[in-house]
């Protein structure tokens, strides 16, 4: 089986054995070591700066985008939210679920956010602002450092969503601005799912410090006074932890900016392999992590499907009114060119035979 899907990925044998191993008792000194050194190094991925904390959650990256919603901001704040596919929708969805007045900025399917777009929110009063940046359901990735600089003009927090992004583009949270940084481990972490991570400055931990949350669960406090002692409140995911403490040793001895450079020499060498091919990319601003395709020949889905049944190669296929549109392929996790070029021969076969 060979995974060009957008998470879960494909893992490295070294990671694979590890979640094969039996797994330890957590409230532990030693458990507690490897928690603090994952918080450290996730610190450094990151390029976070004094006073940052990292958070594990044992949940979804969604679980990471309510509580960063519900626990950072409140009532009091209006928060621009930026809607460009169904993530920018979910962070739309939970702002109205926990009561956080918001405002969205919708943007077409496959567009990117202009300085034009946020020309007519500026010196409003917003004082938060809420993106993805790689809007995953349409591959469209934002330029955090135009959306940085319009929350520093306009005094906003920012949060956010690199789930999909984190170690695939630049990211530097101190350098860009940026207060709170989530992402999950089924990505370009290349871990099984189930883990979240959430980073905040020192400015987002007062805000958690300071708001009261009604939840046991999603009480970031509680995560932060745990964390303190190298642990979580509840049981967390301790055999993916362990893999995240061997897969950030790994990043951080050979540097943050070769992981970028790895998987963005992988989507370019994917990019140009499709050229010639009845495939149309579909987004205005690409992201390192993935591809969105058009077929102009036939049905997204059935690419995605042909794919799974006749080559064991998955990509990632798109729900909605974009399912027979677009399907995604992913650059995340244990891939190779030499992987690439079987999904491209896949591809050229496909066409070969009228399926393309």
């Amino acid at each position: 089986m060979l995974n060009f899907a957008v998470g879960p990925v494909m893992m490295e044998d070294k990671i694979l054995r590890l979640g094969a191993e039996q797994i330890p008792y957590f409230r532990t000194a030693e458990f507690s070591a490897i928690m603090k050194e994952n918080e450290e190094m996730m610190r450094q991925c990151m390029g976070a700066g004094n006073g940052s904390r990292v958070l594990f959650l044992t949940g979804s990256g969604t679980a990471a985008m309510e509580a960063v919603v519900w626990n950072v901001f409140t009532s009091r704040d209006h928060v621009l939210v930026v809607n460009g596919g169904s993530f920018g929708a979910r962070f739309a969805k939970l702002c109205r679920i926990h009561r956080i007045p918001c405002t969205e900025i919708c943007l077409p399917f496959g567009q990117t956010l202009t300085e034009a777009d946020l020309a007519p929110y500026d010196g409003q009063g917003y004082t938060g602002f809420l993106v993805n940046l790689l809007e995953t359901s349409s591959g469209v990735s934002y330029d955090i450092d135009l959306i940085s600089r319009f929350c520093h003009k306009n005094g906003c927090l920012l949060a956010c969503d690199a789930v999909s992004s984190f170690l695939a583009d630049p990211l530097f949270m101190e350098k860009q601005g940026i207060d709170v940084v989530l992402t999950g481990s089924q990505k370009c972490l290349a871990l099984p799912p189930g883990l979240s991570v959430i980073t905040l400055n020192a400015r987002a931990v007062r805000r958690v410090e300071e708001n009261e949350i009604e939840s046991m669960y999603f009480d970031l406090k509680d995560c932060l006074k745990n964390g303190e002692r190298g642990q979580t409140p509840f049981t967390p995911a301790v055999s993916v932890l362990i893999q995240l403490h061997a897969r950030l040793e790994d990043i951080t001895k050979r540097g943050v900016e070769s992981e970028f450079a790895r998987t963005s020499e992988l989507a370019a060498h994917f990019r140009r392999g499709i050229e010639g091919l009845p495939l149309e990319i579909t987004s205005a601003r690409l992201s390192n992590a993935v591809t969105p395709l058009h077929p102009l020949n036939t049905s997204a889905y059935s690419v995605f499907l042909t794919l799974k049944d006749e080559y064991d190669i998955y990509v990632c296929p798109n729900g909605g009114d974009q399912a027979d549109q677009v399907f995604r392929v992913g650059h995340m996790g244990h891939l190779t060119k030499a992987d690439n070029q079987k999904l491209l021969d896949a591809f050229s076969d496909m066409q070969r035979r009228g399926l393309l």
